[in-house]
């Protein structure tokens, strides 16, 4: 007899089976950790037609807190405009670590760590968009709207940085 399911869903013998329980995340809480916006055109003055060109470096971080099921999990911007003239003096710098922290349920140990550095920072990022933009905004620049970050990408760069970090270290030779 096959251990497939009959037709009402119960096994062959007779025991009804329960779907795998559906991960579940909660946003329990957000937060700005830290800011700073420094207006660099405002402090030192520009000379010339001014053409911004901005750089924008994303750091994901995520830690378990010491509730059950629950994870802090932090996104680090840095937001940097430069001049595309030949001078290419810096006009503004944004850093901004913005937290969130999560309830996560039913995920398994293998998925939890590309869940929380994926999914966790798709959540926060619109309201990280929404700061810098007012940021900028209210610093006396046009308002920065942030592209879409694609996080499985960044997260998948990140695990390529460390394997190739962890081969350079087993080929170094113990001194």
């Amino acid at each position: 007899m096959s251990d497939q399911p009959t037709e009402n869903g119960a096994s062959p013998d007779g025991a009804a089976q329960q779907p795998p329980a559906q991960p579940k995340m909660q946003v329990l809480g957000q937060y700005i950790r830290d800011m700073s916006f420094e207006n660099i055109v405002a402090q030192k003055g520009v000379n010339g037609e001014v053409s911004p060109d901005v750089q924008v470096q994303v750091n994901l971080d995520a830690k378990k807190r010491s509730v059950e099921n629950q994870f802090e999990v932090v996104c680090k911007f840095k937001v940097e405009s430069r001049n595309k003239g030949e001078d290419k003096s810096p006009l503004f710098l944004l850093e901004l670590e913005y937290g969130g922290i999560f309830l996560i349920e039913n995920v398994s140990e293998e998925q939890l760590h590309p869940f929380l550095l994926i999914e966790c920072p798709r959540m926060l990022f619109p309201f990280v968009r929404r700061i810098v933009s007012d940021v900028t905004r209210d610093g006396g620049f046009p308002p920065l709207n942030l592209d879409n970050v694609d996080f499985v990408a960044l997260y998948r760069q990140e695990l390529i940085r460390r394997a190739q970090a962890e081969q350079a270290a087993k080929a170094q030779p113990d001194a």
